[in-house]
């Protein structure tokens, strides 16, 4: 393969340079050997350009973008400039798109394993043996441990609700999705509180208290767009968090929060704002239940708490909750993803979605909003009936408010390696890769091995396709049709997209809607998935008059509606019908119906916290590789504090190594202030064990290698941060 040609990164910033790259990649030969053999200059210059919409696949926000097409082959990518959700932009990883398309890694032909798990030996086969062998295997595990015996995880992608279809219409309750290892703890706390999950106007608001969240680097469209418009009106936008980010850097203020406190200064912040009557008592009394015990609860949490706790000092706690009150509505607490995740995760976003309503922000300009209806019909499946099914769920004693779509992809491996309550033989995964997001990758290794067979389906030889039984080649976005998706964007939109494809598949690559019809036809399903793509986007549009037609024009479809005022005159779908402060389920499940708190493990001298974040380049694990993004990022570090590093005789650039109770990594250390003394941090996605990812193979250390596996009490999501490790430099 061709090396990547030189690219010069001006001071007009890393996003630019990447999406400029990527943008000019194919037609200047930067790709090196990536992209087909095409003609000339000279007579490429003549042929002309196809403009195709299509929806981003590079990350889950599924940006609208326009794919330009010459010669068959796609050479540019281009936002949008009718997708509001993205505010008509294509950031760094979308551009990057193309160098996944024509990535020489891609995975080209579907592959058996031919030597011993993680070997990377294989052979080749075709696809009709191969979808023999994956029903016949899938057959002989129903037979054997009934439907159940089946698992299925699906990562975030528009075809991912076929992977749902199939594991129900085989019989299996055992689904997981990738969500339960991040965001289900914040799903939980909102939906236990408002009756649903919420959307923030970060666009209005005047004053946001962002814990965690790094929108400026972990990007979520349109909050990330939308943040800076609001500083630049005016907003005012306080970070909590032990690492000094980007977000950190452009914010009003930064306090470098001691790990796992944010729910101390929520119930502090609550303390004051309920003290000084600094709340819309109206609101109150008519959309709240349960105040008096919360105001009751909160007294013995004042801001003097907080700072012992958090490192805060208390003066700027009741600052802080004095101005969130005085720019309420229009101010919040971000209920962002990333914030803290422990076993107490629930409770701690609990204390966000508690502040917020104290706000009195809910279906407010500046606030927290609704979702708004897209208008798309569901296409049920009809499954048929099991009678030597299992009863339930493989986690679903586990934890006692799972989601049971998403499961707990911990609880999960936890019951396969045990066996109980029954066994789980057979494991279908359709792009993500657990071997690298989830926590504890050798006891991932070891549910791997305790499989009788594995089928994988994505792009590339992920970490988790490197120790499958059966690897099948999926095509990009660009390269498929895709049903259609509702999208939500807070203000900015509600809208429907779908995909078509803008280039043939390349390879033998097959979209995984074809792969689960194939599977269902041997498995005598047939009639479940007897429909097209397009027959089944007609179902799902049929309450939507001309949106297929706009949908074509456009690359997406709005379905006008109310933005804010949506709940005037509804009910909230809790128990009270009212925004439950102290949650009456959960006293009836002998759960604390407000959130206690309670103080992390205490970390001994010369051991840190381990926490993790995202880069704007990378996309959990499944960007790393990427020729282009690859070039700003082309490996991780560990982040520490001068103080400590000193003491310990490391220096900046020299390899460390880091060390749990469960495994150990290697990679340079970047000694830096931008980190809290007691903490390290370290980005995800590399010390791969794949041979298939060349670019990225013997790079760094990995997450998963490292962090334990915990998880949160209520409802099974990873618990990221409970890890403690040491950190020694390197023994030549």
């Amino acid at each position: 393969m061709s090396p990547l040609a030189e690219v010069k990164t001006t001071r007009r910033g890393l996003f630019k340079a990447a999406a400029m790259a990527a943008a000019g990649a194919a037609g200047s030969g930067l790709l090196g050997g990536l992209a087909p053999a095409r003609a000339d200059a000279k007579g490429l210059a003549a042929i002309p350009f196809e403009s195709k919409f299509s929806v981003c696949d590079m990350c889950f926000n599924r940006c609208g973008m326009i794919a330009r097409v010459q010669d068959g082959v796609v050479v540019k990518l281009d936002p949008n400039p009718k997708f509001t959700k993205s505010r008509g932009m294509l950031c760094a990883r979308g551009n990057a798109g193309v160098a996944q398309v024509y990535d020489p890694d891609r995975l080209r032909h579907p592959l058996l394993r031919d030597g011993a798990r993680g070997e990377g030996k294989w052979k080749r086969i075709s696809w009709d043996e191969a979808l023999d062998i994956a029903a016949e295997k899938m057959r002989q595990v129903r037979e054997k441990y009934t439907p159940s015996g089946q698992l299925f995880t699906a990562g975030a992608d528009m075809q991912s609700e076929f992977v749902s279809r199939f594991a129900e219409v085989f019989g299996s309750f055992n689904i997981t999705s990738h969500e339960s290892l991040c965001l289900l703890s914040l799903n939980r706390a909102f939906l236990d509180t408002f009756g649903e999950a919420p959307y923030a106007d970060v666009i209005n608001s005047k004053y946001i208290v962002m814990a965690g969240a790094n929108r400026f680097e972990a990007l979520v469209t349109p909050d990330s767009i939308d943040l800076m418009d609001a500083m630049q009106r005016g907003c005012k936008l306080v970070v909590l968090d032990p690492r000094h980010t980007k977000t950190a850097a452009l914010a009003s203020e930064w306090h470098a929060i001691r790990p796992g406190t944010d729910l101390a200064f929520m119930l502090a912040v609550a303390h004051v704002i309920i003290a000084e009557k600094l709340y819309d008592p109206k609101f109150i009394t008519e959309k709240t239940f349960g105040f008096d015990e919360l105001a009751a609860h909160v007294a013995s949490y004042p801001p003097a708490f907080a700072e012992a706790q958090c490192g805060i000092p208390a003066a700027d706690v009741a600052r802080i909750a004095r101005e969130l009150a005085a720019a309420a509505p229009a101010s919040m607490v971000y209920p962002g993803r990333r914030s803290s995740d422990y076993v107490n995760s629930s409770q701690i976003r609990r204390g966000y979605a508690i502040v917020n309503a104290l706000l009195g922000n809910w279906d407010k300009p500046g606030g927290l909003l609704a979702a708004r209806q897209v208008g798309l019909s569901p296409v049920p499946a009809d499954p048929p009936w099991y009678d030597d099914n299992q009863e339930d769920r493989l986690d679903a004693e586990m934890s006692p408010m799972l989601f049971e779509h998403d499961g707990s992809f911990v609880h999960t491996r936890d019951a396969v390696l045990a066996g109980e309550p029954y066994p789980v033989k057979g494991w279908f995964i359709f792009k993500t890769n657990p071997m690298q997001t989830a926590p504890n990758r050798k006891k991932t290794i070891r549910m791997m091995e305790a499989m009788d067979f594995v089928t994988v389906v994505d792009i590339t030889m992920s970490d988790t396709a490197w120790y499958a039984d059966l690897v099948l080649p999926a095509p990009s976005a660009l390269e498929r049709t895709d049903p259609c998706a509702g999208l939500q964007g807070s203000s900015a939109c509600a809208c429907v997209v779908k995909r078509d494809p803008v280039i043939e598949a390349m390879y033998e690559s097959r979209p995984l809607f074809e792969i689960v019809k194939g599977l269902a036809a041997r498995l005598d399903l047939a009639e479940h998935f007897a429909f097209t793509i397009p027959e089944y986007r007609a179902k799902q549009l049929a309450k939507l008059n001309g949106a297929e037609a706009v949908l074509d024009r456009d690359g997406v479809y709005y379905n006008p509606g109310q933005v804010y005022g949506v709940y005037e005159g509804r009910i909230f779908k809790t128990k009270s019908h009212k925004i439950e402060l102290y949650n009456q389920r959960y006293a009836e499940l002998g759960i604390d119906p407000l959130p206690v708190y309670t103080p992390p493990s205490t970390v001994a001298e010369d051991s840190f916290r381990l926490v993790i974040g995202r880069n704007a380049l990378v996309t959990q694990t499944s960007t790393q590789n990427n020729a282009l993004l690859g070039r700003f990022v082309p490996d991780n570090d560990l982040w520490i504090h001068p103080d400590p590093a000193q003491r310990l005789g490391i220096r900046d650039g020299e390899r460390v190594v880091v060390e749990s109770k469960i495994g150990k990594g290697e990679l340079a250390a970047r000694v830096t202030r931008k980190i809290r003394p007691d903490t390290v941090y370290m980005l995800s996605g590399f010390g791969t064990l794949s041979g298939g990812l060349s670019r990225i193979k013997g790079k760094g250390a990995s997450i998963a290698e490292i962090i334990e596996d915990a998880a949160d009490a209520l409802c099974g999501n990873a618990a990221m941060h409970e890890t403690l490790v040491t950190v020694k430099r390197k023994v030549a």
